[in-house]
């Protein structure tokens, strides 16, 4: 279940959703100097009879439930994550979107990061599976994101292998970020193609099912000095080989 609301943190996060959803705010804190910044937004919330406040660092502190609180607070409506129908990847794929698929990606902080840069990209979409144990949009994810889980929207599908094969049949292209596939296997891409890039769980990888519907596996390629890189960092350079283009 969905909490009822979600605490972001930073100007970036909070400008981002006041641009895009002012409504969805219920509470807004801040130290003098950031108040200074804000002053639209405080006279907003005024005149909405909503509640904000000035206040020491320690205040914003507790509220934040973190240190990292960027000297702004804001308590806001947490969006819907819904389940996608097949008439939603027809769409996607009709507008050739890009899609991004997390794997039970375990780590809200790298959910936060892989979504600051599919919003980089323009991606609009991330498709997590409805299990325990994956990284769900809580007020870690959204701190990192500094912002761009306001431009996507997450969806959780009952059955994350039935939606990624049907959006193989729907031509997408499958490219799966593996540990034993070629380096090269970006390179015939098909042009016209929608793509959706699938990431896997920061220690088992991608699961052996959607391995088998994947349209391509890549593996990025190092000096060996270490093992492998950060989900969220393989993610990002692989965005940028497939989408920066």
């Amino acid at each position: 279940m969905n909490p009822k609301t979600i605490t972001l943190c930073g100007l970036a996060a909070v400008k981002a959703r006041w641009e895009t959803n002012p409504d969805s705010f219920r509470r807004l804190f801040f130290d003098e100097a950031m108040g200074r910044k804000v002053p639209e937004m405080s006279k907003a919330l005024a005149a909405a009879k909503k509640i904000y406040r000035c206040v020491e660092a320690e205040e914003l502190q507790r509220v934040a439930g973190s240190v990292h609180h960027g000297s702004i607070v804001a308590i806001v409506m947490a969006p819907r994550v819904e389940a996608p129908k097949r008439t939603d990847a027809e769409q996607w794929a009709e507008a050739k979107e890009n899609v991004i698929v997390l794997d039970r990606v375990g780590n809200p902080h790298n959910l936060g990061a892989i979504a600051r840069t599919a919003a980089f990209y323009g991606v609009k979409h991330i498709i997590i599976p409805d299990t325990p144990g994956a990284a769900r949009p809580n007020d870690a994810a959204y701190r990192v994101a500094e912002g761009g889980l306001e431009h996507i929207q997450i969806w959780t599908p009952r059955d994350l292998g039935a939606l990624v094969r049907d959006m193989a049949r729907l031509g997408f292209e499958i490219v799966g970020a593996a540990t034993r596939a070629g380096p090269d296997a970006l390179k015939d891409l098909r042009a016209d193609a929608p793509i959706a890039l699938v990431m896997g769980n920061e220690e088992k990888g991608i699961s052996r099912e959607l391995e088998r519907i994947c349209t391509r596996l890549v593996t990025l390629k190092g000096s060996a000095h270490v093992e492998s890189l950060n989900v969220s960092v393989a993610a990002a350079i692989l965005m940028d080989r497939l989408f920066g283009r």
